[in-house]
């Protein structure tokens, strides 16, 4: 018998016979990673559109509420999106020389496929718009929205609707490759000014678990006033082997926090810390919000910052005269 894979094939203008096998991990690999760089890119536009028209009905805009997704956005899209367009290189250069590839049913499914979510979600979005349009709840934030999904899955569609009539690949196709990396590339970057670089991040986590630290700590003060009718003399007295409370320490030094009692009379204190950054009080989306305790205010500058507390009787009175 004669070996198949051995023989020329005159639709390939090669030796070999068709790697049916390699094609399918091919074609599929550069849809999975279409798939996940359009929702990654999407997602990320979501938070520009977040940070700069945050939604007046939302209390939270916490640096946690919208650096989580970016990173992951981000992340993806350094990884993920090089690799579809690796693919899709070296896909095209297979086309040119094995043009039954190009024209493969596995190639002509996925398109397809690809052509019939991209119009689900198209349609899924002009429902949405006017849906919300007739709820009466339009607003630039929630239109903005809608037009990059619009403009993404739009793109797409397009793209792929151009190439699947062609029996050979266009020759613009390296230009949108370009175009698109670069539209990509700039998103990435912008978003390193919202959530600063690794190293910055690192310092604003640490900023942020130091003020839950001091939430922490004064609940508890303001507890054992309420039970005992006087200040702790210090931190350690806070502890409480059986409800199993320790005073946490600084997570960035490793220091007990600074606690100091300016009026017992007055019951008024001082929580103190050092922070690695400033309140941004002036960002359209705030690095801080902290909700814990929402009567407090917890904006600090850079370095060294102390929070005045007073507790009030009437709100907080000793538990024993609680009727």
């Amino acid at each position: 018998m004669e070996n198949t894979e051995s023989m020329p094939n005159p639709s390939t203008g090669s030796g070999r016979g068709r790697n049916i096998p390699r094609d399918l991990f091919l074609h599929l690999l550069a849809v999975v990673t279409l798939y996940w760089s359009a929702v990654s890119f999407v997602t990320l536009l979501w938070q520009y559109i977040n940070y700069y028209f945050p939604d007046i009905l939302n209390g939270y805009y916490g640096y946690m509420g919208f650096a989580g997704p970016i990173r992951f956005a981000v992340s993806s899209l350094i990884i993920v999106f090089p690799v579809f367009i690796l693919v899709s290189w070296y896909l095209n250069k297979i086309y040119r020389r094995e043009s039954a590839v190009r024209e493969s049913k596995i190639r002509k499914w996925l398109i397809y496929l690809t052509l019939f979510i991209a119009s689900l979600v198209i349609i899924g979005d002009l429902v949405s718009v006017i849906n919300t349009f007739l709820g009466g709840e339009i607003t630039a934030r929630f239109i903005l929205k809608a037009l990059s999904v619009l403009l993404v899955a739009g793109v797409v569609f397009g793209y792929y609707l151009d190439d699947v009539r062609r029996e050979t690949p266009t020759k613009s196709a390296k230009y949108f490759a370009w175009a698109t990396g670069i539209v990509v590339l700039a998103c990435v970057v912008g978003a390193f000014f919202i959530v600063g670089s690794p190293a910055t991040a690192r310092l604003m986590q640490f900023d942020q678990q130091k003020i839950s630290d001091l939430q922490n700590i004064q609940s508890n003060i303001i507890n054992y006033w309420q039970r005992k009718q006087v200040l702790p003399a210090t931190l350690k007295d806070l502890n409480d082997s059986i409800s199993g409370f320790t005073a946490p320490l600084d997570p960035q030094t490793n220091t007990p926090y600074e606690y100091i009692i300016t009026s017992e009379s007055q019951l008024s204190f001082e929580l103190c810390a050092n922070f690695n950054k400033a309140t941004n009080k002036n960002s359209p989306s705030p690095i801080y919000t902290y909700t814990m305790d929402k009567i407090s205010n917890w904006d600090h500058p850079a370095g060294h910052s102390c929070f005045v507390r007073t507790i009030d009787k009437q709100l907080y009175p000793p538990l024993n005269v609680i009727k």
